[in-house]
């Protein structure tokens, strides 16, 4: 399993390859799989502000675009010294692939701010489940 040194070095790499000239906002998430894979991304901004992507949204396409289904934890950074929080929208994509007890790391740019739980972050969630 990845260590969170390790982590940290991915997500901060992702981070610095953002394309943020608008917000000047560089945002990194590494998604960990259940298979102990890792899935890095970055946010995408657009000069139409509507139609860029979050750092959260392309890991999330990289781990299902390589064949997992599963967010065992997810480390999601910014320059601010906070620690990154994702929007309410990656919250509820991680949520498709995630459950409430899933691991949240929000980071600064040298070490982890907040480890919280996807039910801290999205209580009461509304998933996958509910439609079966």
């Amino acid at each position: 399993m990845i260590t969170e040194d390790q982590a940290l070095d991915l997500v901060h790499d992702a981070m610095e390859r953002a394309y943020a000239p608008y917000s000047n906002y560089q945002v990194g998430a590494l998604v960990v799989a259940d298979d102990g894979h890792t899935y890095a991304g970055c946010n995408v901004e657009n000069a139409s502000y509507p139609e860029g992507h979050c750092a959260e949204t392309a890991a999330i396409a990289a781990m299902v675009l390589a064949g997992s289904k599963r967010i065992e934890s997810i480390y999601i950074m910014s320059q601010d010294t906070q620690g990154a929080t994702p929007c309410g929208g990656c919250r509820q994509r991680i949520r498709e692939f995630a459950t409430a007890s899933t691991p949240v790391y929000l980071c600064s740019p040298t070490n982890v701010v907040h480890s919280l739980t996807l039910g801290d972050l999205l209580p009461r969630a509304f998933g996958p489940e509910f439609l079966q």
